[in-house]
């Protein structure tokens, strides 16, 4: 039985706390997830700003698969103008095979941030990842020899060694921010699953590109499937958010309100330079904002599986919900937040609560007649 819920990790942990007991909490939350029944957890890859740590995802999914029965794991995302594509093709197998093919493998440009101080600009990362999408995908799932030459890697009659765990495929997917048509076009293009970000976390930067909605996103992947034969599913596509759950609104609201500050203003604000109010816009009431405009879920149970009702509409329908873990609480809050998702929220969403309750409404009209 699938939640159709999972985690993204990008992971984000404030300053001023022990980055050990940071790194060991995601495992922890992972193993949490896990017991819940949730379907997937995604590890992002960051290098810079101080409160993203995890720069080597693939150690902490390949602990996680020992640790855990039957989530997925993925990298959420490889940014490949930064990696070669042989080195990413060569990890993604043997996590493949430590997860028992339990493996996701997520892949994007890279994040700005970082790329900066790998002396990468916006378009080099896209031209990147254009040039080394197509080799690692045969590298990962074909059969052929790959020679390429390029400013920046090089093949010559390539293959890997280890097959993958099993005879299906590795799922691919790229993960799209909605600034670009990059992302989408390219998942078109290859068939490829797709990972959308509800909202940009801060899109007010100067000169920052006016953001796509996730239909949009999607029309531009059907657009480009078309194009070059492929077919795509909406099964696989994940939208990821923050999103917080406790037993009434204004507790679920008020347990993460302080956190949520931070996050924004501290790490976006300050770190990355973003502006991250509109003019005009109150501090004060920037977590409603956020809500308002679709890029979070906090409420009740009911708010939130209204909220995710809300995106199926809009979106015309998507796989999966995964869950942006920011960090905006409490340990205790954030496990309880996951817990009312898994028992009460996911099987409202999934149809999973709907066979008992049939039953429960076929023994009372028994009795009637």
């Amino acid at each position: 039985m699938h939640s159709r819920i999972g985690l993204f990790l990008s992971p984000v942990h404030e300053t001023g706390q022990d980055p050990h007991l940071a790194i060991h909490r995601n495992l922890d939350l992972v193993e949490l997830a896990d017991r819940l029944n949730f379907d997937e957890a995604w590890f992002g890859e960051h290098h810079t700003l101080g409160w993203g740590l995890v720069g080597a995802p693939e150690t902490l999914i390949a602990a996680a698969s020992q640790r855990t029965r039957q989530i997925k794991l993925a990298h959420g995302v490889v940014p490949l103008s930064g990696h070669h594509p042989f080195h990413v093709a060569s990890r993604a197998v043997h996590l493949h095979h430590l997860t028992r093919g339990r493996y996701i493998l997520g892949v994007g440009p890279g994040v700005p941030f970082d790329a900066t101080m790998f002396g990468l600009d916006g378009k080099e990362q896209r031209k990147r990842l254009d040039e080394a999408l197509p080799t690692l995908l045969e590298l990962v799932n074909g059969e052929e020899r790959v020679t390429q030459k390029t400013d920046w890697y090089e093949l010559v009659d390539a293959k890997l060694q280890l097959p993958r765990f099993g005879p299906g495929p590795i799922e691919v997917a790229v993960a799209t921010s909605g600034t670009s048509v990059t992302s989408p076009r390219l998942i078109g293009r290859y068939g490829l699953s797709m990972t959308s970000f509800a909202l940009p976390f801060a899109l007010l930067t100067p000169g920052a590109p006016e953001h796509m909605g996730l239909a949009q996103q999607w029309k531009h992947a059907e657009e480009a499937a078309d194009e070059y034969g492929q077919t795509l599913r909406r099964e696989d596509w994940r939208v990821a958010l923050p999103v917080h759950v406790a037993e009434t609104r204004e507790q679920a609201f008020a347990e993460v309100r302080e956190g949520y500050d931070r996050w924004l203003f501290e790490y976006f604000g300050k770190a990355a330079g973003r502006a991250v109010l509109a003019p005009g816009a109150s501090r004060e009431t920037a977590l409603e904002a956020r809500v308002e405009a679709g890029g979070a879920l906090v409420g009740s149970v009911d708010d939130v599986v209204e909220g995710v009702r809300r995106i199926q509409e809009a979106t015309g329908g998507f796989g999966s919900l995964l869950v942006y873990v920011a960090d905006w609480t409490s340990y205790e809050n954030t496990n309880r937040s996951l817990e009312l998702l898994a028992r009460q929220v996911a099987p409202r969403i999934n149809g999973a609560a709907a066979r008992p309750q049939e039953a429960v409404d076929w023994a009372i009209s028994r009795r009637s007649q």
